[in-house]
């Protein structure tokens, strides 16, 4: 629609005051217009009485082609879990699977008030995953996976460094700024394990050249910080940083073993975390130490991970794990409900270099939004909305999630979406997944 407003709602800015604002969310053209005020004429109203408005969620790690291996891939540390399920499943996609699998995911985040997502995609057909995205109305910035060794990796993963990086320039080419600008290419090698030092120092050097930003995994758990060491002879965070690839456009997810040189070597270059704290729980891989590394000055932001390691792409989720999981390492109060959502939206949105462009409910920035009710029985009195929203709240409590002024969910269901017939379908195309994987 050219324009909106959403009416009735607590708005909490996430400005730089933290301001809370009663009234009315005006967008026009896809823009934050007014926030406050009276109201204007002559715009479509839709009442969010009973909500709180906030930016929507920016997710900073997920995997989409990993979301119709959900459950496929339990109970099993890192590297097995890797090596055992999903690499193979990953080897086994084609053009249809890696669809439903976008579908099926984009359908769980935006229903549950993720707006953006930084994802990393498998080796081959992030073309497929890309054109689902453009359709979707999800804001993404995508990569295709890059890797080139690891002696248990499927050999169709496994991709020499000219050609994978002549296909990564060429998705940039072809969707970099697509969708209105909602798309965006980024590079992604997977990590140390399963990259080549030149894989990673050709990845350094495009990205500069580019201007790129850089997804990988970091210091996830101890078995593979060893593999590193035996490579390389550093540790992880070093050796990345030895290739040339610690910019601050390095986006680095988990660093759950990071001792305090390395933190000093991340905020000395403004390397981003993007901490899973779902994932590194069902995996067994520790818990990141996010109070430290966000008193050194660290952005550390949020992501589900895939749904192989999680099983769930909710934020709530994450939120309400990141906060109490500091409780349990350092005491209740370290890291607050308000910081909480901080990191899952204004963190995020710098994570991916679109802080002037979205993470707040701010004239000028662009009208990706969420309401979220507040005004039931499971989550009143909400006597204070960040703690509601970390602590009380739940996916299925998001009543409108919009991007760019588009109304993609509303009263919690999500538009043009059959969502029995998307699980049917999900359902059909993992069995036959598997069984080309042989699992």
């Amino acid at each position: 629609m050219p324009g909106c407003i959403l009416r009735g709602a607590t708005v909490l800015t996430m400005n730089d005051a933290l301001d809370q604002v009663e009234g009315p969310v005006v967008v026009r053209d896809g823009v934050i217009v007014q926030v406050g005020g009276p109201e204007p004429e002559g715009l479509p109203a839709i009442d969010v009485s009973g909500c709180v408005v906030l930016p929507g969620f920016v997710q900073t790690h997920v995997h989409l082609c990993q979301t119709i291996f959900r459950g496929a891939a339990d109970d099993l540390a890192l590297l097995a879990w890797l090596r055992q399920r999903v690499w193979p499943m990953e080897a086994a996609h084609d053009d249809v699977s890696l669809r439903v699998s976008t579908q099926l995911a984009v359908h769980e985040l935006l229903r549950t008030g993720t707006t953006s997502v930084l994802t990393m995609e498998t080796v081959h057909g992030t073309e497929v995953v890309l054109e689902t995205l453009a359709a979707s109305g999800l804001r993404a910035t995508v990569g295709k996976c890059l890797m080139d060794s690891d002696d248990a990796a499927p050999s169709r993963l496994k991709q020499p460094v000219r050609p994978a990086m002549d296909e990564a320039l060429a998705l940039r080419a072809a969707w970099d700024g697509a969708a209105g600008g909602r798309i965006r290419v980024a590079l992604a090698p997977r990590f140390a394990v399963s990259c080549s030092r030149e894989l990673l120092e050709a990845t350094a050097a495009v990205a500069d050249a580019h201007t790129l930003l850089v997804h990988t995994h970091a210091s996830e758990q101890r078995d593979e910080i060893a593999v590193v060491r035996a490579i390389a002879g550093m540790g992880n965070l070093a050796y990345l940083a030895d290739t040339g690839l610690a910019t601050s456009r390095l986006c680095a997810a988990h660093c759950v073993w990071v001792d305090d040189a390395e933190q000093a070597l991340m905020a000395e270059h403004d390397v981003k975390v993007m901490h899973c704290p779902g994932s590194n729980l069902k995996l067994g891989s520790g818990l990141a130490p996010v109070v430290e590394m966000r008193a050194r000055g660290i952005t550390v932001s949020l992501g589900a991970d895939g749904a192989a390691c999680n099983n769930r792409l909710d934020m709530f989720d994450e939120m309400r794990l990141a906060a109490t999981l500091q409780a349990v390492r350092l005491g209740p109060g370290t890291l607050p409900a308000r910081e909480v959502v901080w990191m899952a939206t204004r963190a995020g949105a710098r994570t991916l270099g679109l802080d002037s462009v979205i993470g707040q409910v701010s004239p000028g920035f662009r009208a990706d939004l969420i309401a979220v009710d507040v005004s039931g029985p499971d989550v009143a009195p909400s006597m204070d909305p960040y703690s509601s929203l970390v602590y009380a709240c739940r996916g299925t409590d998001v009543r409108v999630t919009m991007v760019d002024g588009d109304v993609l969910v509303r009263d919690g269901m999500h538009r043009d979406v059959d969502a029995l017939a998307l699980a049917v379908g999900a359902r059909h195309q993992a069995q036959r997944l598997r069984a080309r994987a042989g699992l």
